[in-house]
């Protein structure tokens, strides 16, 4: 191997000025393969096979740092598989240690080191050496570049070694703009699926328990032997189906709370009128409210807390009395209140986890809003939910 091989890559002798524009020229073509990528995998992939054409490397290899006692082998071509599975953890580190410990560009004008560990030869040629490039990002290593050229290239490599150093530079940055990217869509992925878990929470599963309950009383009813009261529980629970039916429906089409075609004030008291009829307890609703002032999502989230606060009431409160309190203040505060003459919270109705979760999602619906939930209660002595929030300053 002669030096015309250097020429090769750079496309022309090593005057300083003719390598200096061409190494822009290779650095800008492995760059666009890092800009094409998607996702890390091709990413490394693009940027691998594109850095060994360019370089007429005989192999090369990736390895990226995920902690500083995990070095995982991300990417590589031309590399004999065997020699380097997971399991081969000696001749694995021995290829990317010291660039990373060291933090510099590392040569080895032979593979006689990593080969005595390997207890084989790597490649089947004996003219070839390492240079592993290491990947920094704000001042961290991130991993290693391995190339394996041609001694007459690794004779020359300290001309290369600008060149290197800022492909390794664009690679790490690339590789931490995936690795966040990454980290965002699953952040997305993990705030779309509770989202999902709290409208299924408040809507859905709370119509299925509504008609469970329906037909507990139908099937004391059907005990009395009280014909009419049936008929009227059945057209009731006929009633209830529908209304799962149609909130399921929007839920898929939509995963939107019925809110808009009605208003939130409609939306409210359709769920009152429901809660009235199901429970026979007294419901009072009042209403000092402003419609169309509030965003969709405000209105959705102040629907679901109301929600939630009913069923807490039928469920725990034995109440015989309800009162709801809407009210828009002058000053563009808002107070909700949801209040009940029932026997309280205690620890024993809400100790269990799956009690905790419909007060936690209240508070975290609240808090999306930007408002504060009090929930204030006495054993014996009722229960007061309070909503307060103020008019979000993008509706004003």
């Amino acid at each position: 191997m002669n030096p015309r091989n250097l020429t090769q890559i750079t496309g022309a002798s090593l005057d300083t000025s003719d390598l200096e524009s061409t190494s822009l020229q290779i650095l800008y073509e492995v760059v666009s393969s890092i800009n094409t990528a998607h996702g890390v995998d091709d990413l490394l992939t693009r940027f691998l096979f594109a850095l060994k054409r360019v370089t007429m490397a005989q192999a090369a290899a990736i390895w990226v740092a995920y902690t500083p006692n995990r070095v995982e082998l991300a990417a590589s071509s031309g590399l004999d598989e065997s020699l380097i599975q997971p399991e081969r953890t000696d001749i694995r580190r021995s290829l990317y240690e010291r660039a990373m410990t060291e933090g510099k560009i590392w040569v080895d004008a032979t593979l006689a080191r990593h080969e005595k560990i390997a207890g084989r030869p790597l490649f089947e040629r004996a003219d070839i050496g390492l240079v592993s490039i290491p990947m920094r990002y704000r001042g961290k290593i991130i991993g290693v570049i391995n190339l394996f050229l041609e001694h007459g290239i690794i004779e020359q490599v300290d001309a290369l070694k600008p060149l290197l150093t800022s492909i390794g530079h664009h690679l790490s940055i690339a590789i931490e703009r995936s690795r966040n990217d990454e980290e965002s869509r699953r952040h997305l992925i993990n705030e779309e699926r509770t989202r999902i878990a709290h409208e299924l929470h408040d809507s859905l599963a709370q119509s299925l328990a509504s008609i469970r309950y329906q037909v507990r009383v139908l099937d004391e009813t059907l005990h009395q032997g009280d014909e009419s009261t049936t008929w009227q529980q059945l057209e009731r629970i006929e009633s209830s189906l529908d209304e799962a039916n149609t909130e399921l429906r929007e839920l898929i089409a939509n995963f939107r709370a019925p809110v808009s075609m009605r208003g939130l004030v409609g939306a409210i008291e359709q769920i009152v009128s429901q809660f009235r009829s199901e429970t026979r307890i007294k419901t009072y609703l009042q209403k000092e409210w402003a419609e169309g002032k509030l965003g969709e999502d405000t209105e959705i989230q102040i629907l679901r807390i109301i929600q939630e606060a009913l069923w807490n009431i039928r469920k725990h409160s034995q109440a015989k009395t309800v009162r709801i309190m809407l009210r828009h203040a002058h000053n563009d505060s808002y107070h909700i209140l949801i209040e009940d003459d029932g026997v309280g919270i205690s620890t024993q109705v809400y100790g269990s986890p799956g009690e905790h979760v419909g007060l936690t999602i209240m508070r975290e619906r609240a808090e999306r809003i930007g408002g504060t939930l009090r929930v204030e209660s006495e054993p014996g002595e009722g229960t007061r939910v309070v909503l307060v929030f103020d008019e979000p300053e993008s509706t004003g």
